[in-house]
């Protein structure tokens, strides 16, 4: 088991933002660093979470008519190069494969960046008429794209995701699918990560190489920093006339198939990770967590055989309503499991002692905020799923609270720039809709527009850098 954890060997937060991140990931077991640059390895407890992940996500898919499927690993190079647009923002991240079974191939393959142009050329077989229309296929798999700087989690050569590819005979139906697929991933990421986003459309700069339009989830982090969660687009007909892709509608034309891409990956693990942990470790929210309780007994040798068979049955009564783990390892000390249980973020800790046997109760202690809850051990099915519920409303509330405490209205640049600076948050400001407004931003405050809101109210007003005419706000910031 190595040696004990301590919460000193934690960086403090507020000493090093970056540091404390790594420790977190390292010392909960999430994930490690591998022999391979810019890879990383997964962690049991990490790869728990993204099987959680994967496992409410499918579902969601599923619901609404998704359905699973896989494509190759390689992809030729003539593929890649079919879409203008989409190589051009690709090229610089990938990763070619030259020779195989010691001889060069006659054509390079490009290890997936993603996956749009196997898809599509399989799509040409597959699409003759409206009948075949739509198609709604995801897939869970891995991408490399060659990143010069690595970060566990949010940025890796390669990484897991999945990756949606729908095809649809109208305009109207893909763009009403990005949208759709868009809101399953704030209701997801709201309801079981407990981390609040702003969706919104990107900009054409920030937008995906090779889509018409993108759509994003953005959600804050302890550093104010923005992470773009999520992203949804419509691709128009851009890969549908790239490999001919087309179909005979119900009048008989020859029409092109409209596609929608959309994906999220594990990076999700990080925001998780950088929205609600603390100094001494991990937090997880209870509807995501691999684990939601551990019973923790607290014994001597002299009473070791009245508080072991009390929590047994503590256990018994709990395990088929909760993920529940009774930690009865002997080398350990309480103080020891307790370190370990609250690095790893779960939820709520049972603790069990003499004194609680003799009062037939058990003591809640939660994760969140540390307190301490005794509890009649005849209640306690109750109480743990009240105090669940409780501690993942609590936790988005508290990021939504964290989020607006850091959000400003600015009319005035030099005020902008001071709060990119020295604050960092959100920033609603007004902008004219130019690429060199929005690039200037970038240039001077390394600040990008992390999407135009949804929900943005109309409000006549001026662009922030140069002046000119503005419809409403979008949101800036500093991003991962």
């Amino acid at each position: 088991m190595g040696t004990a954890p301590s919460v000193e060997r934690i960086t403090p937060r507020s000493e090093d933002y970056s540091r404390w991140y790594t420790d977190v990931i390292l010392h909960a077991r999430l994930a490690d660093y591998s022999p391979v640059k810019g890879c990383m390895v997964i962690r049991p407890n990490g790869y728990a979470l993204w099987e959680n992940m994967q496992r409410i996500l499918d579902g969601m898919f599923k619901e609404t008519g998704h359905v699973n499927a896989y494509f190759p690993l390689f992809i030729p190079e003539s593929f890649m190069k079919k879409e203008a647009e989409h190589v051009e923002g690709f090229a610089p991240e990938c990763a070619v494969v030259t020779h195989g079974g010691g001889e060069k191939l006659e054509e390079p393959l490009y290890v997936r960046p993603t996956s749009e142009t196997i898809i599509w050329s399989m799509y040409k077989k597959w699409i003759m008429s409206y009948r075949d229309l739509p198609i709604l296929i995801n897939q869970w798999c891995n991408v490399v794209r060659w990143e010069k700087r690595t970060r566990l989690f949010l940025r890796t050569t390669e990484f897991l995701w999945q990756e949606g590819h729908t095809a649809h005979a109208t305009a109207e139906e893909a763009e009403a699918e990005a949208r759709q697929m868009l809101e399953i991933y704030r209701k997801f990421v709201e309801d079981y990560l407990a981390i609040p986003v702003i969706t919104g459309l990107k900009t054409e700069s920030e937008k995906f190489a090779g889509a018409i339009r993108t759509y994003s989830i953005e959600a804050m982090m302890q550093d104010k920093k923005a992470l773009q969660a999520g992203t949804s687009h419509y691709l128009g007909e851009n890969f549908a006339r790239a490999f001919d892709v087309k179909f005979q509608d119900k009048d008989g034309q020859v029409k092109y198939v409209h596609a929608t891409s959309w994906g999220v990956s594990t990076r999700l693990i990080g925001a998780l990770v950088m929205t609600h942990g603390d100094d001494n470790g991990l937090i997880l929210p209870p509807r995501i967590a691999p684990l939601q309780l551990v019973i923790v007994p607290i014994w001597k040798e002299t009473n070791r055989d009245v508080v072991l068979p009390f929590s047994v049955q503590v256990y018994q009564q709990l395990k088929g309503r909760f993920t529940v783990r009774l930690d009865d390892r002997e080398q350990y000390k309480p103080g020891y499991k307790f370190a370990e249980w609250e690095i790893q973020g779960v939820p709520l800790r049972i603790e069990i002692g003499p004194r609680d046997v003799n009062n037939q109760q058990v003591t809640l202690v939660r994760r969140d905020t540390r307190e301490k809850i005794p509890c009649p051990v005849d209640q306690a099915v109750e109480k743990v799923e009240q105090l669940l519920e409780v501690v993942q409303k609590d936790l988005f509330l508290r990021a939504l609270e964290m989020r607006r405490n850091n959000t400003f209205r600015i009319d005035d640049y030099t005020e902008f720039k001071e709060i990119m600076e020295k604050r960092g948050g959100f920033v609603e400001a007004h902008w004219c809709g130019s690429e060199e407004c929005e690039a200037r931003v970038k240039e001077e405050t390394k600040a990008t527009i992390r999407n135009i809101p949804f929900d943005r109210q109309p409000e006549k007003g001026r662009c922030i850098v140069c002046g000119q005419p503005s419809e409403g706000r979008v949101v800036f910031a500093r991003a991962y």
